[in-house]
Formats: C-alpha cells, structure tokens, sequence
C-alpha cells in the first residue's frame, strides 16, 4: 500500500469521527419540554411554542407546536435559537405589608393575594425573557390598581366592604394583563387591612367602634330592663285577670260539664240501647243472610248431584247401548259369517247330491237301457208264445203286488197311528188304511174335522188340543 492510500484512510476516518461528533453533539442539542413549562423558541422571524398543552385547552392545542425541539446556538446562521422558559402551571403574587392611603389620606397597610396564569405565551415571550421579570412586572401593575381604587374611598369603608374591592381590582388591571398575555385565575382578594408603623388610626376606629358597641349594649341592656320589668308588672296583672277569669269560667265550665255529662249519660243509654236495637237486627240480617245462602248452597249441591247423576245414568246408558251395539254387531258378524259358512256347506251339499244324483240316473239309465235290451231280446224270443206271455204277466202282477205291501207296511209302522180297518182279511185292512192316507182319506178326515168343529163340545175338545178350524173362527 502506498502513501496515499493511507492518507485516504486517514481522511475517511477523520470524516467518519467528525460525522459522530457533529450528530452527537446535535442529539445533545435535542431537548423535551417538562409538563410543568413552556418554551418559547424564537427562529429569525418565527416564534414557536412548545410544551404539553392542558387537558380540553383548545387555546394551547392551537398555540403549541409539540413538546420537543433542538436548542441550537443563536449564534449559528438561519437554525440558531433563543429560548424563553415560562411556568404552564398557576402562579401567585402575594403583596403584603403595601402602603396604601384613603381618599383623606390617612395610612394603612394591606395584603393582596393574587393568581395569575399565561394564556397567550407568545406576547408574554415578546414582552419578557424570564418569568421572574413578568413577576415584577405583574407586581406593578397589581399595586398600582390597589392604591388607586383605594384611594377613592374612605378607610371605614374599606373596612367595612373588603369583599367588593376584589373585584375592583380584577377589573382594573384586565385589560393591562392582556398586553402581557396574562390572565387572572380568580378575582384578586384583599386579605387584611391594618395600621402602618407608628399608626393607631384603625385602633382608634376599633376603639371608638368598641365604645359604640358597648355604649349601645348598655342602652339595649337598660332598655331591655325596663321594658322586662314593665313586662313583668303587665303579666302580673294580665295573670291576676286572667286567674279570676278563669275562677269564673271554671265555675261557668263545671255547672256546664255537669249538665253536658248529665245530657251526654243519657244521650248515651239511649245511644247503647239503639246501637244494640242496631247489633241486634244486623245480626238477625246476618242470620237470615247466612240462611238464605246455605239455602242456595244446597240448592245448588242437589242441582250440581241431580245434573251429575243425570251425566252419569246418560254415561251408563251410552255404554250400554254402544255395548249392544257392539255386541249386535258382533252377533250380526258371527251369525253373517256362520250363515256364510252354512250357505257354502249347503251349497257343497247340494253340489255334491246333485253330481252324485247324476251318477246315480246315468246308473239307473244305463241298467234300464240294458233292462231293455235284454227284454227286447226275450220279447223278441217269446212274441209268438201266448202261454209263456201269460205267466210272465201273472208274475209281474204278483212282483207289484208284494212291493206295494211292503211299502205300505213300511208307511204305517213309522206312523204311530191306529187306523182299525172292517176288511174281511189283512190285505183288505191294510188297503184300507192305505187309502186313509191318500189325498182321498185326507179330504174325507178334513171334513170330518169341520163337521166335529161346528158342534160346541167339538170346539171344546180341539180348544184343549190347541187346534183351530174355519167353523170354530
């Protein structure tokens, strides 16, 4: 590395130091307003105010410009600063031991009390550079307003109205805070008002105040004294008057009361007597009414047991005739059904008779047929024999003769009746007896019946029988 390349180096370096140094020391320059001031930066032309303006101060929001700024020197070109301090907070001047003088010009010394606050920083910045200056100032200007509005009246005065020369002063010294953006917090009060040095003025007015307040108390005392004793003879003779009165109205009031409780004894009997005339009947009332609404109470329980009876035997009823209903329609079911089951059984039946009553005359129609043939045969073998014919047809007369018999003998014996027949032998009864129950026997005992009927002992004997005819209607 050559010469130069050091030499650069160093001048880099150096540069670098500068360049920490310069931003350094401008950091250093930086400073923050506390809460308790205010700082009026002044730049060339420019005025600017920095601070924390109060809470809901409107007026400081607009004024302030933020609470941080850089305190360059005044003596730099163009950035340079001057810088006023002044308190944001409230701040009193107090006047004590002030001469002052009446408008006789008698001395006094008084004390003020007075606050003030800065409400516009930037006139009090242009009129003043340090806040102990303003105080002086603020000090002469408060002075001045109490020497001459004191001035105006005379000491007894102000001794007696100390509470309205606060607001005189305010007054007074208003519109000269103003060119000095100040501003009273309250009225300036005057605390205390006493003699100067080597003065007994205001003693001296204490003292003669004194004696007047003692010289009017003794009068008052005295005054007080007579007008108590005078009040005393006065009630004693009002009190005598007035015992008397009262003596005499006592009386008056005793004959009265005697008369009054005598009337008011008897006015009471009688009042004892009516009120229990009055118990008496408003009792019976009572009685007749407590008759007279169990009366509708039982009323109304045998209305309220009728009707639920009524409920009850319409509930039974509707049971039992939706039970019969229902039971009907049960029977009405079963018996359908069962008259069903019937009706296919006898339609069964009757199928099953009818198909085996075909059988049975396919049957009989297949042996009469072969009956036939076999007779047309044997007609055909014996058409030319007149003696065999002969004794074929004897014995088919013979044959018909013993089936008749015998169904008539099976008839009757399944009949209980007795029929007693005048034929000379059995077949004869028997014939007989079969034509008692033909049609021709049914009319025949028909009309005997009618004819036994239309006599009185024959309606008397089928009357136990429990047999009617036309002739006995």
């Amino acid at each position: 590395m050559n010469t130069m390349t050091y030499v650069v180096m160093g001048i880099c370096l150096v540069a670098v130091l500068v360049l920490i140094f310069v931003i350094k020391y401008i950091f250093s320059l930086r400073r923050v307003v506390p809460t308790n001031e205010v700082h009026i930066v002044r730049r060339g032309k420019n005025t600017m105010v920095y601070g924390t303006p109060e809470r809901g101060n409107v007026e400081q929001e607009k004024q302030f410009c933020g609470n941080c700024y850089y305190e360059f020197p005044a003596s730099f070109p163009i950035i340079g600063v001057t810088v006023t301090k002044m308190p944001l907070s409230i701040f009193g001047i107090d006047i004590n031991d002030y001469e002052a003088f009446d408008k006789e010009r008698v001395p006094f010394v008084v004390d003020i009390q007075s606050f003030f606050r800065i409400s516009d920083y930037e006139i009090a910045a242009s009129r003043i550079s340090r806040i102990d200056e303003l105080k002086r100032q603020l000090l002469s200007i408060v002075q001045g307003a109490v020497r001459s509005i004191l001035a105006k009246d005379f000491l007894n005065e102000i001794m007696g109205e100390r509470s309205k020369y606060g607001q005189q002063f305010t007054d007074e010294v208003k519109e000269e805070l103003k060119s000095w953006g100040v501003e009273t917090v309250k009225n300036i009060e005057l605390m205390d008002v006493r003699d100067a040095k080597g003065e007994e003025v205001i003693s001296n007015i204490m003292k003669k105040k004194k004696s007047e307040i003692a010289k009017e108390s003794r009068v008052a005392v005295a005054k007080n004294d007579q007008e108590a004793r005078e009040a005393e003879i006065e009630a004693k003779r009002q009190i005598d008057l007035k015992e008397q009165d009262a003596a005499q109205k006592v009386g008056l009031r005793k004959a009265e009361v005697e008369k009054e409780v005598g009337i008011a004894q008897e006015k009471s009997e009688q009042a004892v007597k009516e009120q229990a005339k009055m118990t008496k009947e408003r009792e019976m009332e009572v009685r007749k009414v407590e008759i007279i609404k169990q009366a509708e109470i039982d009323r109304e329980q045998t209305v309220i047991n009728a009707e639920a009876k009524k409920r009850e035997t319409e509930i039974n009823a509707d049971a039992a005739k939706a039970k019969a209903e229902r039971d009907a329609e049960a029977e009405l079911i079963r018996v359908s059904k069962q008259a069903d089951g019937q009706l296919i059984t006898s339609t069964k039946s009757a199928e099953g008779i009818r198909l085996e009553g075909d059988a049975k005359a396919a049957a009989e129609k297949q042996m009469q047929l072969a009956s036939v043939e076999a007779q047309l045969k044997l007609a055909s073998e014996i058409g030319s024999n007149d003696g065999y014919q002969s004794y074929l047809i004897q014995i088919r007369q013979v044959e018909a003769n013993e089936k008749v018999g015998l169904a008539q003998a099976e008839n009757i014996r399944g009949a209980e009746i007795k029929i007693i027949a005048g034929a000379g032998d059995v077949a004869g009864g028997i014939s007989s007896a079969a034509g008692a129950l033909s049609p021709k026997g049914g009319f025949n005992l028909a009309g005997m019946l009618e004819t036994f009927a239309s006599t009185e002992e024959g309606k008397k004997l089928l009357g136990k029988l429990g047999l009617t005819s036309s002739a006995a209607k």
